[in-house]
């Protein structure tokens, strides 16, 4: 059994739908589950929906013409999605006239709809294809949650519920990203990335022989194609390099889609919906170094981040000072990426600067504060790269070469990441000079990926 991802460009735009149902139907001896997300857009049209003013009901019209437009386009019966287009008229009706954000439970029950859509023309294009197919919302399908409405996580009998609804097949289950449901029966959304990590919940639940994630990229890329015109697929990544590179800024999966799949030992593959021949990237537990002197696979960066820097005389030879200044984190719930310490000061960076202000007057209670921001962090990512005699040299000795200056470095005991943080003007160029000066540009034998499902 495989689980099959396809992503809002795989299933909202017409031609990318064709083959993205095409590619299930030929896969049909595999036994797949399918997951997807809601079209294209449409995620953030609800989002802007919530919000409020005086353009919901546009949005709301909007939202409608949209699916009956693509049903038309790809052939789908619009009988299919009458029973939920109703629903939506009832739901976004009772919004029009407030001026309340939406949120909390409510918001999630109004993004639902994206998905909930999704399902039912994806089921009816497989239809289409003569393959008999179901669409599913996951909750209804055992995706049990948390109340944590907009982040929910799944429960730990999630897993026993999935395998019992979606052990029987066929039909092809179509089963919503995204979504889950408490035990009460209301409606969850899993925050960023949550339709990637529906489909390794699934995978994990009912034990896919492969993870595969269907994208408008070729797999996970050397660097962000975006920045470096010369990036390529890696073919080959362990689970802990594919982890340092969508936590560092690869957009291609969320960092939390590879936990499911980490605990159990399933292979995910990462694969493109425009070119589907390719092969993409495999990520498993343990993957061959890279093909290169320096032992590096993808550069990766972070923008926008700040630093923290907290001194106090009182840290030397002091127990219980880091103790101090991470509960302060921890209860304005800030999440810290990199961490650098001395004798008597502590940097940190952080991604999300929205609760910082109150956090610094606490930590102003532990020592002097600094905080600067308009930062970038890059990371060097391979399997025993930060070790590699010379690494750490060469990459320094190249941003000093042209002027680059390193505000923070964090390298510790990871076999895998070197990071450190330049000056946000300064980080398409470092990431660049870092591709280029680490032999990345160069094409390389491709890594054996295996034969792609």
């Amino acid at each position: 059994m495989i689980v099959m991802k396809f992503g809002g460009t795989s299933v909202g735009i017409p031609d990318h739908f064709a083959v993205a149902t095409g590619l299930v139907a030929e896969r049909a001896a595999r036994d797949p589950i399918v997951v997807v997300s809601a079209l294209v857009g449409i995620t953030n049209l609800l989002v802007e929906f919530c919000r409020g003013g005086a353009g919901r009901a546009d949005l709301a019209r909007r939202f409608e013409a949209r699916h009956r437009e693509f049903a038309s386009d790809i052939g789908v019966p619009a009988d299919v999605l009458e029973p939920l287009l109703r629903a939506w008229q009832i739901e976004s009706a009772a919004w029009l006239e407030s001026p309340r954000v939406v949120s909390g439970a409510d918001r999630d029950r109004v993004l639902s709809f994206g998905e909930r859509l999704s399902v039912e023309l994806f089921a009816g294009g497989l239809r289409a294809r003569r393959v008999d197919a179901v669409a599913l919302v996951a909750g209804d399908a055992g995706l049990v949650t948390d109340d944590r409405f907009g982040g929910a996580h799944p429960l730990p009998e999630a897993d026993a519920l999935l395998a019992r609804h979606l052990g029987r097949r066929p039909p092809v289950p179509v089963v919503t990203g995204f979504l889950g449901r408490t035990a009460d029966g209301r409606i969850t959304t899993l925050g960023r990335g949550g339709s990637d990590y529906s489909a390794a919940v699934i995978g994990a639940a009912l034990g896919a022989a492969e993870i595969q994630i269907w994208t408008d990229t070729s797999g996970m890329l050397s660097a962000d194609p975006r920045i470096v015109a010369e990036a390529r697929p890696v073919a080959r990544l362990s689970f802990a390099e594919a982890s340092e590179l969508a936590y560092f800024g690869a957009k291609v999966l969320h960092p939390k889609t590879l936990i499911p799949a980490m605990d159990r030992g399933l292979a995910v593959r990462v694969l493109n919906t425009a070119r589907p021949d390719e092969p993409g990237s495999l990520i498993t537990r343990d993957a061959e170094a890279a093909d290169s002197s320096w032992r590096v696979k993808s550069i990766a960066c972070k923008k926008d981040v700040t630093a923290v820097t907290i001194v106090s005389t009182r840290m030397l030879l002091a127990h219980g000072f880091l103790a101090r200044v991470f509960e302060v984190f921890g209860r304005h719930h800030i999440v810290v990426d990199l961490v650098t310490t001395s004798e008597v000061s502590i940097s940190v960076t952080v991604d999300d600067p929205s609760h910082l202000d109150d956090a610094i007057a606490d930590l102003q209670g532990i020592g002097e504060v600094e905080v600067k921001h308009g930062l970038a962090v890059v990371a060097v990512v391979g399997e025993g790269a930060p070790s590699h005699v010379g690494l750490a040299g060469h990459v320094f000795t190249l941003l000093g070469g042209v002027g680059i200056g390193v505000v923070m470095i964090s390298q510790g005991a990871s076999r895998v990441n070197l990071s450190f943080v330049v000056r946000l003007e300064d980080a398409d160029r470092a990431v660049r000079l870092l591709h280029r000066g680490l032999g990345l540009d160069v094409d390389q034998p491709a890594l054996a990926a295996g034969r792609r499902g």
